[in-house]
């Protein structure tokens, strides 16, 4: 059954999409702690262009974190297909892993977004705030359903009001899950 090429929105003004994004609800992998909380993304635009990339989750009251590069598959496309570089392990840069992020959806506002990636094995809602309302949720549920993907797969992600600061945690040494999960390895 050939799927229809996925729509990625256009245009995206880069600067406008830096800063935290929490993760409301993903595809887990089964590397990922599953008691993982909390989980968030943080993009600084750097000045040639790319993007820093901070993810973290708290497990077992533990911050884990990877930091990596994003940056435009093809810079002279008009479409939101960023390559999501990370180093593993994290605190050893030695083999660089790649995986795609995708831009499905983006409010006008840049407020909650549909990350996805061509093999459909992943995919992520986020959002600015660390809740997102059920009507806005389900549009994009159904966006990502209307893209192949099998949305029965996916899995809220908990949070804690107010979220944790980042200095507050212990560090997690086991960072590796969220490059195992990227790669789906």
């Amino acid at each position: 059954m050939s799927k229809k090429a996925m729509e990625v929105v256009k245009n995206i003004d880069l600067a406008r999409y830096m800063g935290r994004w929490y993760e409301i609800a993903s595809f887990p992998s089964r590397f990922q702690p599953k008691n993982g909380m909390n989980t968030r993304a943080t993009y600084t635009l750097k000045d040639d262009g790319t993007v820093n990339v901070l993810n973290e989750t708290w497990s077992d009251g533990k911050r884990g974190f990877i930091e990596g590069t994003a940056y435009k598959a093809d810079p002279k496309s008009d479409e939101a297909k960023l390559k999501v570089k990370f180093y593993v392990p994290p605190f050893l840069p030695i083999i660089p892993v790649t995986g795609d992020y995708w831009v499905l959806y983006l409010d006008d506002d840049y407020q909650y977004a549909l990350i996805g990636q061509p093999s459909r094995s992943y995919l992520w809602i986020l959002c600015r705030q660390n809740h997102l309302d059920e009507e806005t949720y389900n549009k994009l549920v159904e966006k990502a359903k209307e893209e192949g993907y099998d949305v029965t797969k996916l899995k809220k992600t908990a949070h804690t009001n107010p979220p944790p600061e980042a200095e507050d945690a212990p560090e997690d040494k086991k960072g590796v899950w969220w490059l195992k999960s990227l790669l789906g390895k």
